[in-house]
């Protein structure tokens, strides 16, 4: 069994395609008159959605994207700020001719989608935010993201991304070695290398203060939205999550327990239907 068995009965299509100026990875399933853009979290890829596409492309056209700078999409150069990463997905967007698309953002890709929200009202139909990130600057946690990613992609020990892996998840099991050796592959690409301290740089102070989601921000966005958090989150504690429901209109919130920053494998299920219930 590996990640992409969950794949081996949907039609599916992996593009390499020009967005925004860089050339951009793309995983497309499903045929549904409505699109679903999912995406992923800090130094993270479009496969952390693999196990969720099929349910979703049985209902929807999924586009998972690798962001700006991340898995196989190059940066053009440059710090990786919000600014820049709501561009990158709106250019894809046009370059489908997508006028509107819900999206499911996981940590920096919740982010993403919802300060894409709030300027771009119009392109956003629903937000399910998994664990968004955004709306803290919380030094303690910058730093271990910052240094755990770091030393995963400087140094040649898959120990190293295992670990980092590892901070995601409640259960360390969900950390398979399949998932440690597509990480460690990407890491460890020549450019991705190169290009960590613009990665990265949303773990320093002044930067992620500017990019924050601040609370009239959040009250701007228009979207019927849909919070998922983990009770074990080592990223963000539950009152984080309450807060950010009561600053964006109307948004739920649904807190599941046994869970870290990702959901997985026993939590799959229950996401799926939760997100598309909503979505429906």
């Amino acid at each position: 069994m590996t990640l992409w068995t969950d794949l081996a009965e949907v039609d599916y299509a992996i593009s390499h395609e020009p967005v925004g100026g860089a050339r951009t990875r793309v995983l497309r399933a499903g045929q549904g008159p409505e699109h679903v853009v999912m995406l992923h979290g800090t130094s993270g890829h479009l496969e952390a959605f693999v196990r969720n596409i099929p349910a979703f492309a049985q209902r929807f056209t999924v586009h998972a994207l690798d962001m700006l700078g991340h898995g196989y999409t190059e940066n053009p150069g440059g710090d990786l700020r919000i600014p820049r990463y709501v561009e990158h997905v709106l250019a894809y967007l046009d370059a489908r001719g997508i006028e509107r698309a819900h999206f499911v953002g996981e940590s920096l890709g919740g982010w993403v989608s919802a300060r894409l929200a709030a300027d771009h009202p119009e392109r956003v139909g629903r937000l399910v935010l998994v664990a968004p990130g955004g709306t803290v600057a919380n030094p303690e946690v910058m730093e271990r993201i910052r240094t755990s990613t770091r030393l995963a992609v400087e140094t040649d020990d898959t120990a190293l991304t295992r670990s980092r892996l590892e901070l995601l998840m409640h259960d360390p099991a969900n950390v398979t070695d399949e998932l440690v050796d597509v990480r460690h592959t990407i890491y460890h690409r020549p450019s991705f290398v190169a290009g960590i301290d613009h990665l990265l740089c949303l773990q320093q102070r002044e930067n992620r203060t500017e990019d924050l989601l601040a609370p009239e921000q959040m009250a701007r966005i228009q979207a019927p939205t849909l919070i998922v958090w983990g009770a074990q989150n080592p990223f963000g504690d539950v009152p984080e999550a309450h807060r950010m429901q009561e600053s964006i209109p109307g948004a739920k919130l649904e807190v599941f327990g046994e869970c870290g920053h990702w959901p997985q494998h026993e939590h799959s299920a229950r996401f799926d239907d939760l997100a598309l219930t909503f979505l429906s």
